[in-house]
């Protein structure tokens, strides 16, 4: 018996052996893809930050200026855990890990901070599984459809990379290739992800992360649908036509599956690139009021909102044919359809943060799932302070002061932005998420809170309520009526704009005297 088991044991040992020099030697394979490890690596972290927070802030009292230094250096040393294992798993992992990184005012800085590296740190597919995934989906090589095919790719993301290409005919594509192994291990790793958030809810009951993972579960199968992005591509592109500063790559469906999009190539510099826009003498605030039209019309009039505007997905250019300047709308596989219920009580909230309605903000602010919370809700949807809110958005720029207390009121103020999120409509975290990123974006280009661009926002909810108003009656008095309150509102806006703007310039030729005074008495 005991001769046995030793024989057994020896020939596991030499079929251990053998497989693992067999993976060592085999490049193609990676440890990391086995589910032993990525499960092992997932608990491992996971069971190291919880003891790091349980353990490091238990002796030391609550609110004090030595707990809150050593809650900023427990964040970081978490943040940059998390980092590492989302780098290690990657896939859905880096998808959510990017997500987390785009909520500025909603988590700590040192959490935000450290995970926007995840969108410049994604893993890349092998051409040998770039050839793969293409011959199994189009059923042809490479050299079949294209003269020439870039091994490097123009960019790789969590689920996918995309490559510049040149098809027989002579145009020039860009050809968008998932990862062969993310549609697998997706959702096994939304299933370990549950498993956690439910295992950390144990340990700090007051935090309510499972809306995350209820965002992965219900948007990654959509982003790994290719054909859906192309959908959504061909969809936005028919709603705003009128735009015609907005560019969204045709796509060429002949080439395409759920792993494979073939579009249009189109170059341009990132949005948040000054230096790009600078050189080609392209107006940031002019890009900064486009967006913002952009975005406001996908929200308050349409309900179907591109929701990762995030630099790479968004690039400017002087057209080649006639030099306007021209917005570049890239990956669409993830919108947000709104409901008009919550569209409309959405605009209503707006208006009314934007006019300094307090009434208002309450009441929508509750009929949107804030409850009592109202108040933080609507500091988390301007990333403005309550006094500011009550001052009026609008009314006052902000400040680098406001800007940081804002960044500390998420970390203080975690617990409660963490119910609430957990509390509110789902359709308000992608917002969320698109928010902050736009945000970054104005920040990057100095244009931040301008009064013109909450104008255009008021604009748009204005239409949006008219809209919606006049499809709910059949008299065209009422339309006719409806239609001109409507009118009314927007020539209000309008005059209020130009006051700002003659205030504006009125500001520049005091400043512009003033330094003609100054400069003589200088010499």
């Amino acid at each position: 018996m005991a001769r046995r088991a030793l024989k057994l044991a020896s020939w596991t040992s030499v079929a251990l052996a053998a497989s693992g020099v067999c993976l060592y030697s085999n490049k193609y394979l990676d440890p990391s893809d086995f589910g032993a490890v990525r499960v092992g690596r997932a608990v491992a972290t996971t069971a190291v930050i919880s003891y790091d927070y349980l353990t490091s802030l238990k002796s030391v009292p609550y609110g004090s200026e030595e707990y809150l230094q050593l809650r900023s250096k427990v964040h970081l040393r978490s943040a940059r855990r998390l980092c590492e294992l989302c780098c290690a798993n990657r896939g859905t992992f880096i998808k959510v890990g990017q997500h987390l990184g785009a909520l500025d005012y909603l988590l700590p800085e040192e959490y935000t901070s450290t995970l926007k590296v995840l969108h410049s740190q994604a893993p890349q597919s092998s051409m040998k599984e770039v050839r793969q995934v293409i011959r199994e989906d189009l059923g042809k090589e490479i050299h079949d459809l294209f003269l020439s095919f870039d091994d490097t790719p123009l960019g790789a993301a969590s689920l996918a990379q995309v490559h510049k290409a040149v098809l027989r005919d002579g145009r020039t594509v860009a050809v968008k290739v998932q990862h062969p192994k993310v549609q697998a291990q997706s959702s096994k790793d939304i299933l370990l992800m549950e498993v956690l958030v439910l295992a950390v809810k144990q340990l700090f009951p007051e935090f309510e992360f499972m809306w995350l993972v209820d965002e992965a579960k219900k948007n990654l199968p959509l982003e790994l649908d290719f054909l859906n992005e192309g959908r959504n591509a061909e969809k936005v592109a028919q709603m705003l036509k009128h735009f015609d500063f907005l560019k969204v790559p045709r796509i060429y469906w002949e080439l395409s599956t759920k792993r494979v999009l073939l579009m249009e190539f189109v170059d341009g510099g990132q949005v948040n690139d000054r230096h790009y826009m600078e050189q080609n003498k392209i107006d940031v605030n002019e890009i900064s009021r486009h967006l913002g039209r952009l975005y406001s019309e996908m929200i308050f009039v349409n309900g179907f909102v591109h929701c990762d505007p995030h630099p790479g997905n968004v690039l400017v250019r002087k057209r080649p044919d006639t030099g306007k300047v021209e917005i570049v709308l890239l990956d669409h596989g993830l919108y947000q359809a709104l409901t008009e219920e919550f569209r409309l009580d959405y605009c209503r909230l707006w208006q009314s943060l934007i006019w300094t309605d307090m009434q208002g903000v309450r009441k929508y602010g509750r009929r949107l799932g804030a409850g009592d919370l109202y108040p933080l809700f609507a500091c988390m949807l301007t990333a403005r302070s309550w006094d500011a809110v009550n001052r009026g958005i609008g009314q006052t720029p902000v400040t680098t002061t406001e800007d940081s207390e804002i960044r500390n009121h998420a970390a203080n103020y975690l617990p409660q932005i963490s119910q609430l999120l957990n509390r509110v409509p789902r359709q308000m975290l992608l917002i969320f998420k698109t928010n902050d990123l736009l945000r970054g974006i104005e920040a990057a280009l100095g244009t931040r809170a301008s009064a013109s661009s909450f104008l255009n926002m008021s604009r748009c909810c204005i239409k949006a309520l008219a809209a919606h108003k006049k499809q709910k009656t059949r008299s065209l008095f009422r339309r006719a009526r409806i239609s001109l309150r409507e009118s009314f509102s927007l020539w209000k806006i309008n005059l209020h704009e130009l006051v700002l703007h003659v205030k504006g310039l009125r500001l520049t030729g005091w400043l512009r005297a003033l330094l003609c005074w100054l400069l003589p008495a200088s010499h």
